[in-house]
């Protein structure tokens, strides 16, 4: 009995410090370009999309980023709870994954989707941002405790990171550079020969801020949308969870953790407060 249970004690810390594959590590990688490419592009070109071809007023759209930003606040700690107090036979992070992937990206694509009947609508707007940002952190938060889930071998976390911040900068490259000129290339209005800004290239491409322009928007980021869920998919289906809580320490972690921690710690609520502004002026 001793003998199987100390082996039972040397597997488990085998699978711990685990070296990662290369595929696994792309796997995870994966995670960092899904959401760079969906909510990313939300980040970046949301703002301009809402208040040219949407028409919608730029204070008005602020006030719905702020507002979002400040909810954040509560909601975030309140998901990371959540889940650490959860497990399924998939493991404890993977699955939210798809669970709230999918819905991330349709949501996504509703904020660019040229609906006659709700354009210019900020209820509409409002609703559908609100939900988004609700259901990323179902997303995003699991995914970075994913990351500490894969394995205890420092050299595997290092090339994780190495290879997750390659992801994540093709993905950024995809939506900061690429994203305009892809919308601007599928825009009929306007068009005339313009430089790119890659290497001397010189296109013919529309108005990407005209009003009439939307189909353009939606088309290209609908094909983000399904590299973004498959590359989702790709890094539930490539990782696996090794070191993870046990449910006597999961039974210890509390919401309202954070809020003492905040109640006693003045720099942390500055730091808090500064990236808040930070992240609703980034969408602006």
């Amino acid at each position: 009995m001793y003998s199987k249970m100390s082996n039972e004690i040397k597997q488990v810390q085998h699978d711990e410090y685990h070296e990662l594959t290369l595929g696994e590590r792309i796997g995870y990688g994966m995670g960092d370009f899904a959401q760079n490419l969906v909510f990313g592009t939300v980040g970046g070109f949301l703002a301009l999309y809402m208040t040219t071809v949407n028409a919608i007023g730029t204070a008005t759209a602020g006030f719905i980023f702020l507002f979002v930003r400040i909810i954040n606040v509560f909601w975030d700690p309140m998901v990371g709870t959540f889940i650490d107090k959860r497990t399924s036979k998939a493991g404890k992070y993977r699955p939210w994954l798809l669970r709230a992937g999918i819905p991330l990206v349709i949501l996504a694509a509703l904020l660019f989707a040229p609906l006659p009947g709700v354009k210019g609508s900020v209820p509409f707007a409002f609703i559908v941002y609100f939900a988004l940002d609700l259901v990323y952190s179902v997303v995003n938060i699991p995914y970075g405790s994913l990351n500490a889930s894969l394995t205890r071998n420092p050299e595997s976390v290092d090339k994780l990171t190495s290879t997750r911040m390659m992801l994540a900068n093709g993905a950024n490259l995809l939506v900061y550079t690429l994203f305009p000129m892809f919308v601007q290339m599928a825009a009929p209005k306007g068009r005339s020969l313009k430089d790119t800004g890659l290497f001397g290239l010189k296109l013919h491409m529309g108005n990407y801020t005209d009003p009439s322009v939307g189909h353009a928007w939606f088309g290209v980021y609908s094909v983000y949308m399904i590299i973004g869920a498959i590359a989702l998919f790709l890094c539930y289906k490539l990782t696996k969870e090794r070191v993870v809580a046990t449910a006597e320490q999961s039974a210890e972690v509390k919401t309202t953790d954070l809020f003492l921690e905040l109640k006693n710690n003045r720099p942390l609520v500055i730091l808090g407060i500064f990236f808040m502004l930070a992240f609703t002026f980034m969408f602006l």
